[in-house]
């Protein structure tokens, strides 16, 4: 189980994660919904270890995170996939996958090999334009592939931001296609997305932030709990 317990999280003398507690269990995947700058990103920045806490802890099992470095987590089992997408424009396709090996340290040759192939397999449009440098991608196969690079590290945690931004329908369908294959597969997925009604679709749990603070969670199946959702994001 991932948990977050008491998390505070600043920039300079901006307080911006007030306190918060979740958990998401394996197999499950929890939305985290909110209006623009109330801290859904900073949060998964902070459990990602892309920005340090001021206060608090997050554990994955019996493993600290909180505090080790972007590197240390990812070779614990949490990916992370930035609403910037940060393909190298230098690498091609395929080296910006590889790139995602680094996670999974200690693998054989073989193993590695093993993954990208399993990561052709599940992404064939990736696998057609392997070659291609990355920043050359239309801004769907761009995302696929920062989605792409964090799988191949076959991670136990993967944390999404707004994978649908000014996506097509199509594109989008796959994307959480893709998310539905990963809660599927057992792994534990937070998820900050815009698109509310689309995330509930995959979700089995959520919760509201607003002003760096949890402010309503619920089932993700349940209309009460939808209503009111929709009610605290409501602008």
């Amino acid at each position: 189980m991932l948990t977050v317990s008491g998390l505070h999280t600043h920039y300079g003398l901006s307080h911006v994660i007030q306190g918060i507690d979740l958990e998401a269990r394996p197999g499950e995947v929890v939305g985290i919904f909110g209006r623009n700058g109330v801290g859904k990103t900073t949060l998964l920045k902070t459990v990602a270890g892309w920005v340090k806490p001021t206060a608090g802890a997050v554990r994955l099992g019996e493993q600290a995170l909180s505090g080790l470095a972007p590197d240390r987590v990812a070779a614990r089992g949490v990916g992370f996939v930035p609403e910037d997408r940060r393909i190298f424009p230098g690498l091609t396709v395929q080296e910006n996958i590889e790139l995602g090996l680094l996670q999974h340290k200690g693998a054989s040759r073989r193993e590695e090999r093993a993954a990208v192939a399993e990561i052709h397999e599940r992404f064939p449009r990736l696998a057609e334009r392997r070659g291609q440098l990355g920043n050359t991608l239309s801004g769907g196969e761009q995302q696929m592939l920062a989605i792409a690079r964090v799988l191949v590290g076959r991670p136990r945690v993967v944390l999404i931001d707004e994978p649908s931004e000014g996506l097509a329908p199509m594109i989008v369908a796959e994307i959480f296609g893709i998310i539905r294959e990963l809660k599927a597969a057992g792994a534990i997925v937070l998820l900050v997305e815009q698109n509310v009604h689309e995330a509930l679709s995959v979700s089995d749990r959520f919760y509201v932030v607003e002003r760096g603070r949890i402010v309503l969670e619920g089932e993700a199946d349940s209309d009460w709990a939808r209503e009111r959702l929709m009610k605290a994001i409501a602008v």
